[in-house]
């Protein structure tokens, strides 16, 4: 089974991904926003792809507060993890602002939210799997 790691820090949201991501994806989900967690989870658990909150309000590297496209970004850099697909969550983005996100995490996708529509956010996931 597939199985996502939700970076996400947000009850509802993280309640309302787990929701779709397991019942119209049919993945299996591991939740957290907690850096510790998140790279013990890469490093012990095989995950087939991240979706990661562009804003995290509570994640910190070494003391550092770090926001999803860094965390992203941190992630695609190391060697063990830079083919796992990154798909950042963010809100109110333009375009440029999508393009610039991209960029600057390494991710491999941009999505907004509110996410409506469930079976292209589904599709979009099944594009980036391996």
């Amino acid at each position: 089974m597939v199985k996502i790691l939700l970076v996400e820090d947000d009850p509802f949201n993280i309640e309302l991904f787990e929701l779709v991501l397991k019942r119209i994806g049919n993945f299996e989900v591991a939740s957290t926003d907690n850096a510790k967690k998140i790279f013990n989870v890469l490093e012990n658990q095989k995950i087939d792809l991240v979706i990661m909150d562009v804003s995290l309000e509570n994640t910190y590297i070494d003391d550092k507060k770090i926001d999803g496209k860094e965390l992203s970004k941190i992630i695609k850099q190391k060697e063990q993890f830079k083919e796992i697909p990154i798909i950042i969550v963010t809100a109110y983005a333009t375009k440029e602002d999508i393009s610039r996100i991209l960029k600057d995490s390494l991710a491999d996708a941009c999505v907004t939210k509110p996410i409506t529509n469930y079976q292209d956010f589904i599709a979009l996931i099944n594009r980036h799997l391996k």
